[in-house]
């Protein structure tokens, strides 16, 4: 019997659809319906660099253009309908899924306890009891509120003071929770006071393997199609090894079946997908061109994106200066079921600018002056999500492709 096939386009729109970003950019950006669409992306990374603005707003912003950075606060910390953990990086996550992380923190609490044992200065295991009992008597705290007379780092990640680490270590392995922040700093309360008393780590027991098929299904609904490997880096919670088996499972009781792709380049791929999903159809993705966020869902797999779109992106922020190919921080842009480009920008928030520095079209794109009209009509829509007053473009902005 052929194996079904998805060409190139098929599958951009799915994975697109997927990722909600197939349809027109509109609709509610508050509290149920915001909601709603994070649990659709499954969740959505927070990262500190704010050149125009945070990458979990720009997430949210490219799918909803109503959705201001209060909207996720509110959902986050006063409706208390998000909570904070680590998929493959810091990120806020349906409070609905808490209950799927317990195998989460009993892995976390493993893993970093040896690990952070070599990374980490000495003592901080030591400070987890002095850590909760200022937590249960004063309330919830900030790195800077504990282990005041303990020698402070660099400030680099490798280099806290042990009570921070201790404050990292019990909130990764699920005795604490990070109830909001301010600014960017974390503010860490006792789970039992923040989480219903019924899902807290001891109250409700951790069952692997129904953990293991939760995160390996809600991964394959997000994605579309994948390999086990694929399947187990959505979440990063799941072995590769426990992919596979979950695949050769789900295989042999004819809940997956397998599926040819066509990626950019025109090779096939044979990947895993609920039967059926070759006959879905899809709407065609609007012609407006979206400034993604580097941090975007759609582009996390970096490796997943250049297959499918033919699109190399890679951040450049821990490269040096003199050897980055494009630019510190550069935004991707999407027009449509394309990646088209991608534009170094930053907010001169002292002079109420939005400096364009340059865009680098990809390689198979001719820039056009409507293409241009759409992406300063993008742009006047990013400077004033970000609070700007106006668009500069340096001289020269439009660069050759690389």
């Amino acid at each position: 019997m052929a194996i079904p096939r998805l060409d190139n386009k098929a599958a951009r729109a799915l994975f697109m659809d997927r990722h909600a970003l197939a349809e027109q950019p509109s609709g509610a950006s508050k509290g149920a319906d915001l909601l709603d669409l994070i649990h659709r992306l499954g969740f959505v990374q927070l990262d500190s660099i704010n050149t125009v603005a945070r990458a979990h707003d720009m997430i949210l912003f490219s799918r909803r253009p109503t959705y201001r950075s209060d909207n996720l606060k509110r959902l986050y910390e006063r409706d208390r309908a998000l909570f904070e953990h680590w998929t493959h990086d810091a990120a806020v996550i349906p409070m609905e899924f808490y209950r799927h992380w317990h195998l989460r923190f009993l892995r976390d609490e493993a893993l970093l306890k040896s690990r952070w044992k070599n990374w980490r200065r000495d003592g901080f295991e030591q400070q987890f009891a002095t850590v909760l009992k200022h937590i249960r008597d004063h309330g919830p705290v900030s790195s800077s509120d504990v282990g005041k007379d303990e020698k402070k780092g660099s400030g680099g990640w490798w280099d806290w003071h042990p009570s921070k680490t201790a404050l990292e270590f019990l909130w990764r392995s699920g005795a604490l929770t990070v109830i909001g922040r301010n600014g960017f700093q974390k503010r860490y309360d006792l789970t039992e006071r923040v989480i219903e008393t019924h899902m807290c780590p001891g109250n409700m027991p951790c069952d692997a393997e129904a953990t293991v098929d939760w995160l390996c299904n809600a991964a394959l609904d997000r994605l579309g199609f994948a390999t086990p490997g694929e399947l187990a880096a959505f979440w990063d919670t799941v072995s590769v090894s426990e992919a596979k088996d979950w695949c050769a499972e789900a295989l042999t009781q004819g809940d997956l079946q397998e599926v040819e792709v066509t990626c950019a380049n025109g090779n096939i791929r044979k990947l895993l997908a609920r039967p059926g999903l070759t006959e879905t159809e899809l709407p065609s993705a609007p012609g407006r061109i979206r400034v993604l966020s580097p941090f975007d869902p759609m582009l996390r797999d970096r490796n997943r994106a250049e297959r499918l779109f033919g699109f190399h992106y890679r951040i450049e922020v821990f490269v040096p200066a003199a050897k980055r190919t494009y630019g510190y921080y550069v935004f991707p842009l999407l027009e449509g079921d394309r990646m088209i480009g991608r534009i170094d920008m930053k907010a001169q928030r002292d002079r109420g600018v939005l400096q364009v520095n340059a865009l680098w079209p990809e390689r198979s794109v001719r820039w056009s002056d409507a293409r241009t009209s759409r992406l300063q009509a993008e742009l006047d829509r990013v400077r004033r999500f970000a609070g700007l007053d106006d668009v500069e473009f340096a001289k020269d902005w439009l660069k050759d492709p690389k």
